[in-house]
């Protein structure tokens, strides 16, 4: 019976559970942080390249349906509606599209379609804009 007392008196004086530091978690914490500051300005490059995809597939997609229409009727389109290309809501309407499509320039022969980013992607003052024509030549205008 005694030895068992005393072994129950060992475990309560020694119950400590192992386990980190307040200290040592925030050492942690704070190296994690500074990684991450070092990492996310290299990723707003990235960011932008990613959202430019969408103005480069809308622009195709408006490329497309000015073949059609120019198939069909002998001549391109003047503005998105003949061709039937519906605009998505943009992101300062409440939607998620990110670029402004629109149509430039219309003739028998030739058209020069145009998509303008409504935010700044990278907070310097200027608006990416891409551009694309009847020859399927798609440009950056304007980088961001």
């Amino acid at each position: 019976m005694k030895s068992l007392k005393s072994s129950l008196k060992r475990r309560v004086r020694h119950g400590y559970v192992k386990a980190y530091s307040l200290n040592e978690i925030l050492i942690v914490l704070c190296i994690i942080g500074i990684l991450l500051l070092l990492v996310l300005p290299n990723q707003t490059s990235v960011v932008s390249q990613a959202k430019s995809i969408e103005a480069q597939a809308m622009l195709n997609q408006v490329y497309g349906l000015q073949k059609s229409h120019f198939y069909r009727f002998s001549k391109y389109a003047g503005n998105l509606e003949e061709i039937g290309f519906e605009q998505e809501p943009t992101v300062d309407e409440g939607g998620q599209a990110v670029y402004r499509i629109e149509i430039v320039e219309s003739s028998a022969n030739a058209f020069m379609a145009r998509a303008t980013a409504v935010s700044d992607l990278d907070g310097d003052g200027e608006f990416n804009t891409w551009e694309i024509d009847s020859k399927k030549i798609l440009r950056e205008v304007v980088k961001d």
